[in-house]
């Protein structure tokens, strides 16, 4: 038999020199891509490009202005956003429109003293004191809720997710907090009668409730009284239970507002910031030093935006954002009368006489309007754009008192600032 001979290997093909040099420069433009991301996150950012989808249709004069809208407002109330929509609320009703100016919905009531709270695409308006509440979402009226005397509500509140809590009054109690569930149907009924209580809020996982309350001393959670004097204090409850298990000292400081973000629960107060997490335990806190804050907004994304005063009146003052640590990320001092200012995702808003300034969280320059057309308001949203709300008439002197936060007019124009 003839002997099989292997056969001889096939010759090794050489590599393409040209797909080599290929992927060499596909692997160094993704290092020096994700190298540029990280160096110039502040600069670099997808919400340039969503402007830019959102609002191509929109026509935009010189200043990167849309043109302005007219919106119709029944006195004392305010602006927020919705989503990225503007409501408008008032005493005499709510609105909502697009940045175009398409009037969504349009629900009048009768509001003595109406107040207004919004948590993503969710908003709820009630009058304070009294026993009338309206709760939206995805653009309609969802909720009514209408209380008997003697069970006033006291305060209403929407997480991001969109789950209404309202505290109320109720006799033989010093304060009641529900928690409504997606269907609006009570969930948890808080009833304290040790402390006052001012307000309660619901963590952003719907698992945590926060109640505000006031007293004599500490909060010990029972009937004990430990230390003197005016105390503001968190009290935690879980959402399977009805007893607080942590209680959080907010000290000698009258609590202004409140907000759940981040994993966090902020305490604004006329003295200083707290925070707190959902386990009951402070996080941080920033002192103002002897400072008058004289605008606020609790919106940012994982940051708090103070304007802080040397003297209650007068142009000077000092923006600063803090962490939810407690630590200043950025200050900056301002000499222009500061009509408002807001704060959305990673943007904050100062509009005064001269114009509107978008600053990013850490106080860089990054959009600027000279022109804002007599605006009194500002609702900056998370891409980086704002509406602008005024009534058309010059804005007040830049020695006038600072009113970052007043009632709107009874009419009024509304435009978009594009930050570019």
């Amino acid at each position: 038999m003839e002997e099989l001979k292997p056969l001889d290997p096939s010759p090794k093909k050489k590599p393409n020199i040209v797909v080599r040099f290929l992927a060499f420069l596909v692997t160094l433009a993704l290092l020096l891509g994700a190298v540029a991301l990280v160096v110039f996150r502040d600069q670099l950012n997808f919400d340039a490009l969503k402007r830019y989808f959102t609002y191509r249709n929109l026509e935009k004069n010189d200043a990167g202005q849309t043109e302005s809208f007219h919106y119709d407002s029944g006195g004392k109330g305010g602006f927020d956003r919705v989503g990225d929509d503007l409501l408008v609320w008032s005493a005499a009703g709510v609105r909502l429109y697009s940045a175009g100016g398409v009037e969504y919905l349009n629900d009048p009531f009768a509001f003595h003293k109406p107040v207004a709270d919004v948590g993503g695409k969710a908003a709820v308006v009630y009058d304070a004191g009294g026993n009338l509440l309206r709760a939206y979402s995805d653009r309609a009226q969802v909720y009514t809720l209408e209380t008997v005397q003697g069970r006033e509500i006291l305060s209403a509140r929407v997480n991001a997710a969109g789950r209404l809590t309202v505290t109320s009054r109720e006799p033989g109690y010093k304060g009641v907090v529900t928690v409504y569930d997606e269907d609006f149907q009570p969930a948890v009924g808080l009833r304290i009668s040790q402390r006052f209580v001012l307000d309660g809020l619901l963590s952003e996982d719907g698992k945590t409730v926060a109640v505000l309350t006031v007293g004599q001393g500490q909060d010990t959670l029972d009937d004990t009284v430990s230390g003197d004097g005016f105390n503001s204090s968190f009290r935690f409850y879980s959402m399977d239970g009805d007893a607080p298990f942590a209680a959080c000292s907010l000290g000698n400081n009258v609590i202004l507002d409140l907000n759940a973000s981040g994993g966090v629960f902020w305490a604004l107060g006329e003295s200083g910031l707290t925070t707190a997490g959902a386990d009951g335990l402070q996080k941080g806190s920033y002192d103002y030093a002897g400072r008058y804050l004289k605008g606020y907004s609790l919106e940012g994304d994982g940051f708090a935006t103070l304007l802080l005063g040397k003297y209650r009146a007068g142009s000077g003052a000092t923006l600063v954002t803090v962490d939810s640590a407690g630590k200043e990320v950025a200050s900056l001092e301002l000499e222009d009368q500061v009509l408002d200012l807001a704060a959305a995702g990673r943007y904050v808003a100062v509009l005064t006489a001269g114009g509107l300034d978008i600053y990013t969280k850490d106080l860089r320059p990054y959009g600027s309007l000279e022109n804002t057309a007599g605006a009194r308001d500002v609702v900056l949203r998370g891409d980086g754009t704002a509406f602008l709300v005024g009534n058309g008439l010059p804005c007040k002197p830049a020695d006038a008192p600072i009113r970052p936060f007043g009632p709107p007019s009874p009419w009024g124009k509304a435009l978009i600032l594009n930050a570019r």
